[in-house]
């Protein structure tokens, strides 16, 4: 009796899925090339979640197109036609793709030691250059679905030919597939480019290309964010420092960025010399470092800077806030002593904990990169360091995984991945140990028998990109922001237009006490000015009509759509001033 599914392992599950979309991948293949003979196949892999193929056809695909496409998919489908692989020789298989450049392109990058496989369905009629690995039947795809179709390059290279995307779905039962649609049609709901224009947050603009414009709501948003960190980095000991936007590329070339970024950097002539504009903070906190002489008793240094940075990120990489240009980062650089490593991480960690849980991440998990081929420092302090975080992790009580090999090279670090409400993870914090910062820079410290020793640099951050954070954060809360961090804390509602010398007063109260509120006082209809206030996921809406003015009070509802009754203003005021200062 076959396995079921449920009761395979996690590898295995996936395992299953991958061979699934991969052959799901193969039938919409073979259905193009049917329906669209001039077509031309290039590469189909299974991806998260899905599926996808690349077509080179004369006009991309339609709506309908789409339609036809899946139609014929379900007959192949039902057919049940075996897969079979088969291997061939290479000047077979140059004459077997001979008519399409990009398959030969493909077959010329297979390594000389490697197989080169073809694999077949319907009854032999198709057959697509593939390394393998598929169902044994067509009919073994259980459930699928074609969910879109977009431009893509050749290869990712904008420089490249575009070709046609189709994207689907594949799973292993309908009901995975049902709920897999329901959690994307949740996801598109919350897509934080559609919230951040209906909220009034961002826009994004072709004249700046993948940098967002942030407007007064946004910029209330993203520096409640700045705020709120610095107000940690007061509690746990950071100074915060400011350095400049661009450096002569000396700079950029002792850091090594010159040789390892420059195809993400920006680079201008200032007084016929070449400057580079930062893509990154690290080399300025060297500079810092280097301005002084430094002893063991100035240890650690933690220093901060939200300098804005720029990164010359790939047209068709770049995607909303998840992916910009232009950006600000919450990363400190912590310049310490070896055996002051175990202490600063743990405040971080300490500190990052306190910070999730204020944004409404209460689950997360940690990944420890260990050391890999190619790296700086020797293999004694890889070993320490690497011993450091693992202790670390054993005693915080966390999740975490181990990643061989996928340290940076010059150090080991721990990246924090969190989930949100839909079950995404999400990549956000990370520390990081840098050996080679120190040696490249030739950074000192006196230590407390009078030689001169290297310290360590901490590389961290809690959320990471501000931008890319605030996108996550958006579609985590879909919109709905807490408290102290709403654009908008609270609407009052004048119930009649006599009822507007009060809301106004309420208004004045409120902003006296540091709260962010407006008045309504259109010609709406009450129930109309409620419902949009919700539609703008303002916290709170205070109500007022003539009982609450004789009461000197308000009606609070909250946008979720509680009515905590009559409340006086001054209750109101101490309710609202107070969930601020908690952050809950």
């Amino acid at each position: 009796m076959a396995v079921k599914f449920k009761d395979l392992s996690p590898e295995d599950q996936q395992n299953y899925r991958d061979r699934m979309r991969h052959s799901a991948a193969h039938v919409l293949a073979e259905a193009v090339t049917k329906l669209f003979p001039e077509s031309q196949l290039t590469i189909g892999p299974p991806i998260q979640d899905g599926f996808y193929y690349d077509f080179a056809v004369p006009e991309p695909f339609t709506p309908g197109d789409l339609k036809k496409i899946e139609f014929e998919m379900r007959d192949s489908i039902r057919a049940n036609t075996e897969f079979v692989e088969r291997e061939v020789s290479r000047d077979e298989a140059l004459k077997l793709v001979s008519g399409n450049p990009y398959k030969v392109e493909i077959l010329e990058g297979i390594p000389a030691d490697e197989r080169v496989t073809f694999c077949s369905h319907a009854g032999g009629t198709f057959e697509d250059l593939c390394r393998g690995g598929h169902m044994e039947r067509t009919g073994d795809i259980r459930a699928f679905k074609l969910l879109s179709s977009a431009g893509a390059y050749w290869r990712g290279d904008e420089n490249n030919t575009m070709l046609q995307r189709i994207y689907g779905t594949a799973w292993e039962s309908r009901d995975a597939q049902k709920d897999y649609l329901k959690r994307r049609e949740e996801a598109e709901k919350r897509d934080h480019r559609r919230l951040g224009r209906a909220l009034g947050l961002f826009f994004f603009d072709p004249i700046a290309p993948a940098s967002p414009f942030f407007l007064p709501k946004g910029a209330v948003v993203m520096n409640s964010l700045i705020n709120y960190v610095k107000e940690l980095y007061e509690k746990y000991g950071y100074q915060e420092v400011m350095t400049p936007q661009i450096f002569n590329t000396d700079l950029w070339k002792k850091s090594g960025h010159l040789e390892a970024y420059a195809e993400n950097m920006y680079f201008v002539d200032v007084d016929d010399r070449e400057f580079g504009v930062k893509p990154m903070n690290c080399p300025a906190a060297a500079m810092l470092y280097q301005a002084d002489s430094r002893s063991y008793r100035d240890l650690p240094l933690r220093w901060a800077d939200f300098g804005r940075l720029h990164r010359n990120e790939r047209s068709g990489v770049t995607q909303g806030l998840f992916r910009v240009r232009s950006m600000v980062q919450d990363d400190a650089h912590i310049f310490c002593t070896f055996d002051q490593i175990s202490g600063e991480i743990s405040s971080f960690i300490e500190m990052l904990g306190e910070a999730y849980a204020a944004l409404g991440f209460e689950k997360y998990r940690f990944e420890l990169s260990l050391r890999p081929d190619k790296r700086v420092g020797s293999d004694e302090m890889w070993e320490q360091a690497e011993a450091i975080l693992t202790e670390l992790l054993d005693t915080s009580g966390q999740e975490y995984t181990t990643e061989a090999g996928e340290g940076a090279f010059y150090g080991p670090k721990i990246d924090i991945f969190v989930p949100d409400a839909l079950g995404r993870d999400w990549q956000l914090g990370t520390v990081q140990l840098d050996f080679s910062l120190p040696e490249r820079f030739d950074l000192e410290y006196a230590a407390e028998d009078g030689t001169r020793k290297r310290p360590v640099v901490i590389h961290r951050a809690m959320y990471g990109t501000l931008e890319r954070f605030l996108g996550v954060l958006i579609e985590h809360l879909a919109g709905a922001f807490p408290l102290w961090m709403a654009p908008v804390q609270a609407v009052v509602v004048p119930i009649a237009d006599r009822h507007n010398e009060f809301c106004h007063e309420i208004g004045t109260k409120l902003r006296a006490a540091g709260l962010r509120v407006e008045v309504d006082d259109s010609n709406d209809r009450m129930n109309s000015k409620i419902r949009q206030a919700q539609l703008q996921k303002v916290p709170y809406m205070l109500v007022v009509g003539d009982r609450e003015i004789e009461a000197g009070a308000a009606a609070v509802r909250t946008r979720t759509g509680e009515d905590l009754g009559a409340i006086p203003v001054g209750e109101v005021v101490d309710m609202l001033t107070k969930q601020v200062a908690d952050k809950s």
